[in-house]
């Protein structure tokens, strides 16, 4: 049996060793376009998914209305939409060359399928290596909530919220 545990802890550093290396002797893939680590896409959504899940889910402060999905579209224009886009728009240089490439959410579901609570949860914390970062500290909760509702509802806008998103092609 001390055999078998002293293998076992040998194994394990063996391994941890073996992990430092590949990442200190540089055969980490760590640029945007190169492929990702075995499961690295499964473990970061699995870990996303655990923390939302464990955090309590905020409940809107504000009612949905077309005045509350305007302001949260012009909040998108400027804050969001580089990243993921806009409704007919063809992905910005950065969203190309981002890794992993951002959602674009008014494409398919997006996030419309989403309770607001969790859109509100990654807008106000962001999302750990990928990219998305979070507006705690340069939105107000309110504005958190207008976009949050804005895009939780992307799949049944009013025509004006949708041409108010358009009209920011040029920008």
């Amino acid at each position: 049996m001390k055999s078998f545990l002293l293998g076992f802890v040998v194994a394990l550093a063996l391994i941890a060793i073996g992990g430092f290396a590949y990442l200190a002797l540089g055969f980490a893939p760590v640029a945007t376009s190169s492929s990702p680590l075995p499961f690295e896409r499964f473990l970061a959504h699995l870990a996303m998914h655990a923390r939302i899940s464990r955090d309590p889910l905020a409940q809107p402060t504000i009612q949905p209305s077309e005045p509350v999905y305007l302001a949260g579209a012009e909040i998108y224009k400027t804050n969001c939409a580089v990243c993921h886009g806009l409704p007919g728009a063809e992905p910005t240089g950065i969203a190309k060359g981002e890794f992993p490439p951002p959602p674009d959410l008014f494409h398919g579901k997006g996030v419309s399928d989403d309770p607001p609570g969790i859109t509100y949860w990654k807008v106000a914390n962001g999302i750990r290596l990928t990219g998305m970062p979070g507006f705690n500290g340069s939105l107000t909760s309110t504005q958190m909530w207008q976009v949050s509702l804005m895009l939780a509802n992307s799949d049944k806008l009013p025509e004006d919220v949708v041409g108010a998103l358009k009209a920011g092609h040029g920008q």
